[in-house]
């Protein structure tokens, strides 16, 4: 009995399904945009229909041409692809500059791409600059990382290692583990703030944590010299072991140099520890 009563939910909910993607194409075919961009994630995923990128590239176009900006978006990184398109940089450029046109941060931030790397447009690392700006003052994560490496290369604007730690830190603060392991460097080295070291200490635990192989390589150093935690051998084996998995060739130099230095019960502990810490995926390294 209980199985006819889950086969039976199950087809009315297949029915319901099946009746909500109907009416999802008569609204597409009607002209709605919102259904049209719908039915092109639809077509794009393979959501309760078979996936087809020409398909999802055609709704997308219809609901594009109406000025719906995630159309455009996702028609561009079609095109960017060549999913469902023949590859097309420059047509890319062209939706994601009217996406970007409408606050799209996503498409502000591939924009700035596009033009550091000359794709679609002539390279031109101020036009980067300027829309990874745009999406920057959105809270984009990935275009204040960006903006950090622009203003600390002096690309696209005048060199200024405050502008670029400012930047890297807004990025850092969102959790991007590129940024943190940036910011561990800065306060490491001093350069455009004071150095630190239990500062980068801090930050590179926090990229280390997110699996980013130097911050643990850098923070296995910190272990083994004491700078800016207390000086722990054994830290330092399990932070260099984790980096050495990821094959950081010099993490693995490390660990064969500091081996001699630490008694047979120590590289045990170390062992057990790495293996804890790995297998959490970095959340249980103490």
């Amino acid at each position: 009995m209980r199985l006819v009563l889950i086969l039976t939910a199950l087809l009315a909910l297949q029915g319901c399904a099946e009746s909500k993607l109907d009416e999802m194409k008569a609204l597409a075919d009607q002209g709605d945009a919102d259904a049209q961009y719908n039915l092109g994630v639809r077509y794009d995923n393979g959501f309760g229909v078979p996936e087809n990128d020409a398909e999802a590239v055609k709704w997308y176009r219809k609901a594009a041409d109406q000025g719906y900006a995630d159309a455009q978006y996702a028609l561009a990184f079609m095109y960017a692809k060549g999913e469902g398109v023949p590859e097309n940089d420059a047509e890319a450029v062209k939706w994601w500059l009217k996406a970007a046109d409408q606050g799209d941060a996503d498409a502000q931030y591939n924009l700035g791409i596009m033009y550091d790397n000359g794709r679609g447009v002539p390279e031109n690392d101020a036009e980067a600059v300027k829309w990874w700006l745009k999406a920057a003052d959105q809270g984009d994560a990935k275009s204040q990382y960006n903006l950090g490496i622009m203003y600390g290369n002096g690309r696209g604007v005048p060199e200024n290692d405050a502008e670029a730690v400012k930047w890297y830190r807004k990025a850092a603060d969102q959790g991007h583990a590129k940024a943190q392991f940036i910011i561990g460097r800065v306060y490491d080295f001093g350069k455009g703030i004071p150095e630190n070291d239990a500062e980068a200490v801090k930050w590179y635990r926090k990229a280390a944590a997110q699996g980013h192989a130097e911050a643990q390589n850098y923070l296995g150093f910190n272990y083994r010299t004491g700078e800016g935690v207390p000086e722990n051998n054994i830290r330092a084996y399990v932070w260099w072991s984790m980096a050495k998995t990821q094959g950081h060739a010099k993490a693995a130099t490390d660990i064969d140099k500091l081996k001699p230095k630490m008694t047979p019960q120590q590289i045990a502990d170390g062992q057990a520890l790495a293996t804890k810490c790995y297998e959490s995926n970095y959340t249980d390294c103490d």
